[in-house]
C-alpha cells in the first residue's frame, strides 16, 4: 500500500510541473522542481516534449541544467538532439558547468561540428581541460578520469591544507581523498578526510599520508581500472603519467558506469547482438543491429545441413538416426554455453593467468567427462527401452558422451584462444559455440554411425 501511494504521489507532482510549465508559472515551478532529488529532475527533464524541454532552458541556469545532464539516463545518441534543442551559448555554458569528465562523455556522443562549436564559444578554461581529456584513447582511465580533485603539497601543514580544502570542496568531484603531490606536481601520497580531521593542525602532511599510494596510468583499460577499484574498495583512484605526475582522479560512480556498460557489452555478444540497446525505438535499428550475427549464423547452420546431407546414405539406410540429431546437437550446445559462460566470466573478473588456465581447462574436461558419461549412460537405457535396440542406444549414448567432452572443452578453449590474441571473448557468443557444437556434435554422430552401419541394419 505505502509504495502504491508513493507512486500515486510522484505521478501527481509531474502532472503538477507540467501544468505549472505550461501555464509560464515560473517561481511554482522552480520551487516544486527544487525539491525534487537530482535524478528525479534529471528523468522528469529527460521524459518531457521537446516543445515544454524548451521551457526548461528558460527556468534554469546553465549551471543547474548541467547538473540535469549528469544524472540522465539517455543512450548515447539522445544527447545530439537534446543539445539542438538548447541555444548554442547556452549548451556551451551548461557543459562548462558539468564535471569535466561528464562533460567529455557528452561531447564525444555529439556530431564533430556540434562540439567543436560548443568548445570554441567555451569559456576558455573549461574549454582547455575538456580539451585535454578529449586527446586520451577511449575506454581508458584517461577518457573517463576528472581534474576536478584535490591535492596539496607534502611540506603543508593540516591546517593549510584545511584551507585549501575549503576552499576548493565546492568544486571538486570528491574530498574524501585528498591527493599530495611534491615540487613537481609527482603523486607522493594519500590523505584521508578523516586523518585531516583527527590531526593536529601544526603537523605536517607529510607525517600523516599514507606514501603506498595504489594508481592507474592515464593509458590503462577501464576494465582493469574497475577491477582495481573493487579489489581495493576505493572511492577514488588517482591517474598518472609514466613519470608519476597526478592527472587526475577515478570516481567510483565512473566505474559503475564502466561497470554497467561493460557488462551490457558483453552480454550482448553471448546473445549473438551487436550494440545491445533495450531502447531500440524501431524495429528497423534493432533489426540492423541483430542482422550481422544472424547472417554469420545463418552461414554455419547452411554448414550444419551440408554436413547432414553428406550422409545421405547413411540416413536412407538408417532413418531413425534422424529423430536424435535434435537430442545430440541440443546437449552439445547446452554443455559449450555452459563452459564458454563459466571461462568469460573467469576473464572479465581477472582470475585467469597461465596456471589458472590449466586447471580452468583440466576442470572442464573432468566436468565434460562426468556429464557426458551420466548422459550417455542415461540415454543408452531410454533408447533400448523406446526401440528395443541396444546397439542404437550405445551409439547414442556414445555420440552423446563424445559430444558433451568435445563440446565442453570447446566452450572453454575458444573464449581463452580468443583472449590471448587480445580477441574480447565474448565475441565466441552463445549462438556462435552453439552452431560449431553441432557441426562438431553430428560429425561425431554420423561418423560413428556410418562406421558401424552393418550392426545397425
Amino acid at each position: 500500500m505505502a509504495e502504491q501511494e508513493l507512486e500515486k504521489e510522484t505521478v501527481i507532482d509531474e502532472e503538477f510541473l507540467i501544468r505549472s510549465l505550461e501555464k509560464n508559472e515560473f517561481d511554482v515551478f522552480r520551487d516544486e522542481y527544487f525539491n525534487l532529488h537530482p535524478y528525479d529532475r534529471a528523468q522528469f527533464y529527460f521524459r518531457l516534449e521537446p516543445e515544454l524541454r524548451v521551457k526548461i532552458y528558460e527556468y534554469l541556469s546553465p549551471e543547474e541544467m548541467g547538473e540535469i545532464i549528469e544524472n540522465i539516463e539517455a543512450d548515447d545518441e539522445d544527447y545530439e538532439p537534446l543539445f539542438a534543442e538548447m541555444n548554442a551559448q547556452y549548451a556551451a555554458d551548461t557543459l562548462s558547468n558539468m564535471y569535466t569528465d561528464d562533460a567529455v562523455d557528452v561531447l564525444n556522443e555529439l556530431n564533430k561540428d556540434q562540439a567543436a562549436s560548443y568548445l570554441t564559444i567555451m569559456d576558455q578554461e573549461s574549454a582547455e581541460e575538456i580539451k585535454n581529456l578529449l586527446h586520451y584513447e577511449e575506454y581508458t582511465a584517461g577518457s573517463i578520469m576528472t581534474t576536478e580533485f584535490i591535492s596539496i603539497p607534502e611540506h603543508s601543514t593540516v591546517r593549510s591544507a584545511m584551507a585549501i580544502l575549503r576552499n576548493k570542496a565546492p568544486d571538486a568531484e570528491t574530498i574524501y581523498y585528498t591527493f599530495v603531490i611534491n615540487e613537481d606536481r609527482k603523486l607522493v601520497g594519500v590523505v584521508s578526510l578523516r586523518d585531516l580531521i583527527t590531526s593536529e593542525e601544526d603537523r605536517l602532511i607529510k607525517e600523516i599520508m599514507s606514501d603506498r599510494v595504489v594508481s592507474v596510468s592515464v593509458s590503462e583499460d577501464q576494465e582493469n581500472v574497475a577491477r582495481m577499484m573493487k579489489d581495493y574498495d576505493f572511492l577514488a583512484l588517482p591517474v598518472v603519467d609514466f613519470q608519476q605526475h597526478l592527472l587526475g582522479i577515478i570516481t567510483v560512480d565512473d566505474i559503475i558506469d564502466v561497470l554497467d556498460e561493460e557488462a551490457s557489452d558483453d552480454y550482448s555478444k553471448l546473445a549473438g547482438v551487436s550494440d545491445m540497446d533495450s531502447r531500440d525505438r524501431t524495429p528497423l535499428r534493432a533489426a540492423r543491429k541483430r542482422l550481422p550475427w544472424l547472417i554469420a549464423l545463418l552461414f554455419l547452420g547452411m554448414m550444419t545441413a551440408n554436413l547432414i546431407g553428406s550422409f545421405e546414405d547413411t540416413l536412407e539406410q538408417v532413418a531413425i538416426l534422424a529423430v536424435f540429431i535434435p537430442l545430440i546437437a541440443g546437449m552439445a550446445g547446452n554443455t559449450g554455453t555452459q563452459a564458454l559462460a563459466v571461462a568469460v566470466r573467469s576473464i572479465a573478473t581477472g582470475d585467469i593467468n597461465d596456471e589458472s588456465k590449466t586447471k580452468l581447462i583440466l576442470r572442464e574436461a573432468g566436468t565434460g567427462l562426468i556429464t557426458g558419461t551420466i548422459c550417455g549412460i542415461l540415454v543408452v537405457g531410454i533408447v533400448y527401452v523406446w526401440y528395443d535396440s541396444f546397439f542404437l542406444g550405445l551409439l547414442v549414448g556414445f555420440s552423446i558422451f563424445a559430444s558433451l567432452i568435445v563440446a565442453t572443452l570447446a566452450g572453454s578453449l575458444v573464449p581463452l584462444i580468443m583472449h590471448k590474441f587480445n580477441i574480447d571473448p565474448a565475441v565466441a557468443s552463445g549462438p556462435f559455440i552453439t552452431t560449431i557444437n553441432d557441426i562438431i556434435s553430428i560429425l561425431i554422430y554420423f561418423g560413428i554411425a556410418t562406421t558401424f552401419m552393418s550392426y545397425l541394419t
